[in-house]
């Protein structure tokens, strides 16, 4: 999952953090720099609009730093500047949802990296159109829960806590998204679409 490794292969010395936390600037120009990157790559995830994923992040790293006395090292770093990015990248999708439905659109290696294969989506590349038409065919909603389960590997329970849903909202919106991906993606053996899948989503 790439998103996840780009930010736990950062490894940021303990020294650093504590500098940062006493408000050394240098010390937040350092975490910055390491982590612009990632932080930035899954605000366009989400947004797909560069001008709002780089607003993204610098709402995230002004959280981060204004945050940062509170790291206790409980998780690596990489992963709590990642729940800042996701949460900060949220607060402006329910913004988007309410305001215009703006569309998510999650790429073909995205999901098939993810949990959709155990479900029968297919890996072949030749689908990879397919799955575009199957994603558009789910609400905003449900794609955001595929990518933050199936690509990020959030638990249902994050999922809610990020959302200001309950885990079996999370887990319907996964089961429901499955089953309409499902008989979109499944390809038989000789390559063609079982008769009547497309229809049966």
């Amino acid at each position: 999952m790439a998103d996840m490794s780009k930010f736990a292969d950062i490894d940021i010395d303990p020294g650093i953090i504590r500098r940062a936390a006493a408000g050394d600037a240098r010390a937040h120009e350092i975490i910055y720099r390491a982590f612009s990157a990632p932080v930035y790559s899954i605000c366009l995830r989400f947004t797909k609009v560069p001008a709002h994923a780089e607003d993204l992040v610098q709402e995230t790293f002004i959280e981060i730093m204004r945050s940062i006395a509170k790291f206790r090292g409980e998780a690596a770093l990489g992963s709590w500047i990642r729940r800042i990015a996701v949460t900060k990248a949220l607060m402006f999708l329910r913004s988007a949802w309410t305001k215009r439905g703006q569309m998510l659109a999650d790429e073909w290696h995205d999901v098939t990296e993810g949990d959709a294969l155990s479900h029968g989506v297919s890996r072949h590349p030749d689908d990879a159109l397919d799955l575009d038409a199957a994603l558009a065919s789910l609400s905003d909603v449900s794609r955001t829960v595929v990518w933050l389960h199936d690509v990020e590997g959030f638990t249902h329970k994050e999922i809610a806590g990020f959302m200001g849903k309950t885990e079996s909202f999370s887990k319907s919106q996964l089961s429901r998204a499955y089953q309409r991906l499902r008989p979109m993606l499944e390809v038989q053996e000789d390559g063609k679409r079982p008769e009547g899948a497309a229809a049966s989503y």
